[in-house]
């Protein structure tokens, strides 16, 4: 399967807030935030992604069909870590999921944005906690650090958020 990452366009913006839909409801068994009054979670952040600099919206496409997107940004979670990127947002349809998908768009992601990243995952998700545990030592052979309910990274619910620090090949 060819697994690829095309940048969103301004014109794609509706597509990839339907996804985002999809991402939010599925994620919300985790952080348990509600619908807003539309019926959507909505996010907040999605027009930053065409107005400014240092943000980066990827589509993810599996032999040319739309399986997901990627959110990479400028913008630390843990403040007081000097990072580059952080993966804001990653989300890969089920369809794709366990066919090495998301593991293949995660190392092209990384190998585009070179430098230091920060990632946060939902303690209680647990297959993703399993997914970044196991992406992110493949693809720096182990030199990463993982903190544990690193202060100040709250969700909705009141997780704590683990953090990864990892630099990119």
């Amino acid at each position: 399967m060819k697994v690829e990452l095309r940048p969103v366009n301004l014109n794609e913006r509706e597509i990839l807030s339907n996804l985002l839909e999809k991402y939010n409801y599925e994620f919300s068994q985790w952080d348990l935030r509600d619908v807003n009054d539309l019926g959507l979670y909505g996010y907040q952040y999605l027009d930053y992604y065409w107005n400014e600099d240092q943000r980066w919206a990827y589509f993810i496409l599996a032999d040319g069909k739309l399986a997901g997107f990627a959110l990479v940004n400028d913008l630390p979670e843990v403040a007081d870590r000097d990072t580059d990127y952080q993966l804001a947002e990653f989300f890969v349809m089920y369809k794709y999921r366990r066919l090495g998908v998301g593991r293949r768009a995660v190392f092209q992601l990384f190998d585009e944005h070179k430098g230091r990243w920060q990632l946060k995952r939902h303690p209680k998700n647990l297959a993703a906690a399993r997914f970044w545990d196991r992406v992110i030592n493949d693809y720096t052979d182990g030199s990463f650090e993982l903190v544990i309910a690193y202060p100040d990274t709250e969700y909705d619910d009141g997780s704590l958020g683990d953090v990864y620090f990892f630099s990119s090949r």
